[in-house]
C-alpha cells in the first residue's frame, strides 16, 4: 500500500525509474544538474550531453584540455569524453542528456530524425556559442522539453524526441568549425567518411579491415584515427551501430529473434544472441520484453 501511495504521489522520479527513458533534461541550478555535473574527480558518461549556460561562470576540463564556461554557450559532449565541470554558485542555465537510440528512433520518422553522423561532427566541436536572434526560440524548445519531460501523458517520448530534434537542428544551424591544421582536417574527414560507410553497409561490414579496405587505409589506421575524434574505436561504433538496429527492430517492427538476426546479417542465431549480450549489456529477450512494455505504456 505504501509503494502505490508514493507511486502516486511521486510519479516523475518512480516512473522515470520504471521506463528507463534515456532522455534527461535539467535546469542548471537544480540539484539534481548539480549532483550530475559537479563530480570531484574527470568522468564519463554514456550519453550524449548538451550543457547550456545563460548566466554565470567557471571552468570545465574535457580530456586533458581546460577551458573557460561562459554565458550563451553550449558545451557539447560525447559518450567516452573525459571531462570535470567546476561552475560558480549563481550558474543558470539547462543540462540535456540523450543516448544516440533515443535520437535516431523510430527509424520510419524520417522527417525528425537527425543524421547521426551529424553529431559526431558537431560534438567534436565542443562548443557552440549562440546568435542572439536564435536563443529564444531554442529556450522555448528547453522549456517545453522540461514540461514535457514532467509529463506522463501518451507519446510522451515521442514530443520529447521531436523537440530535441528540431532544437538539434537549429544548434547545427549555428555550428562554425574551428579552422584546424590540415592533418586534424583530414583525421575529421577520414572519420567522417567512416561513419557514412557504416550507416550504408552496417548490416554487411562487420570488421574494421572491410571499412578500412573501402577507405583504402590500414584497420590499425582507422581504429586509432576515430578512436581520437569520438573517444571509441571503430570496432565499437560498428557493433553499436548493429546493436542499435537489433533494439529499434525489437521495440518497433514486431519481428522475432530469427528475423532480426537474419535481417542483420547473421546466419546463426545463437552467435547474434552472443552478441547482442555482449555489446548491449542484456539478454535479447529480456530487452524485448522491457521495450515493448515501455512501448506500449507511452
Amino acid at each position: 500500500m505504501q509503494t502505490a501511495l508514493n507511486r502516486h504521489s511521486e510519479p516523475s522520479s518512480l516512473q522515470m525509474e520504471k521506463t528507463h527513458l534515456p532522455f534527461k533534461i535539467y535546469k542548471l541550478d537544480d540539484g539534481t544538474a548539480n549532483n550530475h555535473l559537479m563530480n570531484n574527480v574527470p568522468h564519463q558518461h554514456n550519453s550524449f550531453e548538451l550543457i547550456w549556460v545563460l548566466e554565470g561562470n567557471g571552468h570545465y576540463w574535457v580530456d586533458s584540455e581546460q577551458h573557460e564556461v561562459g554565458p550563451h554557450q553550449i558545451y557539447c559532449l560525447t559518450p567516452g569524453q573525459v571531462h570535470q565541470f567546476r561552475l560558480n554558485r549563481n550558474i543558470k542555465g539547462y543540462v540535456i542528456t540523450f543516448s544516440q537510440e533515443f535520437l535516431l528512433m523510430p527509424k520510419d520518422n524520417a522527417a525528425l530524425i537527425f543524421h547521426p553522423n551529424s553529431f559526431h561532427q558537431l560534438a567534436g566541436t565542443t562548443v557552440i556559442r549562440l546568435n542572439e536572434d536564435m536563443r529564444t526560440e531554442m529556450e522555448d524548445l528547453v522549456i517545453k522539453m522540461l514540461k514535457e519531460f514532467d509529463n506522463f501523458l501518451l507519446l510522451r517520448s515521442e514530443i520529447l524526441r521531436g523537440l530535441l530534434n528540431i532544437f538539434m537542428i537549429y544548434l547545427t544551424r549555428q555550428y562554425r568549425p574551428a579552422v584546424q591544421p590540415p592533418s586534424k582536417q583530414g583525421n575529421r574527414a577520414l572519420v567522417s567518411r567512416f561513419f557514412s560507410i557504416v550507416e550504408k553497409k552496417y548490416m554487411v561490414f562487420k570488421l574494421v579491415a572491410d571499412y578500412a579496405d573501402e577507405l583504402a587505409v590500414t584497420p590499425n589506421h582507422l581504429n586509432e584515427m576515430v578512436k581520437k575524434v569520438s573517444g571509441f574505436p571503430a570496432s565499437h561504433h560498428i557493433r553499436q551501430r548493429v546493436v542499435l538496429e537489433a533494439k529499434r527492430q525489437a521495440t518497433y517492427s514486431g519481428s522475432s529473434m530469427k528475423e532480426i538476426a537474419y535481417s542483420l546479417g547473421f546466419d546463426d542465431i545463437a552467435h547474434f544472441s552472443k552478441f547482442f549480450k555482449n555489446f548491449s549489456g542484456r539478454s535479447f529477450t529480456d530487452y524485448k520484453k522491457d521495450a515493448m512494455q515501455q512501448y506500449l505504456s507511452i
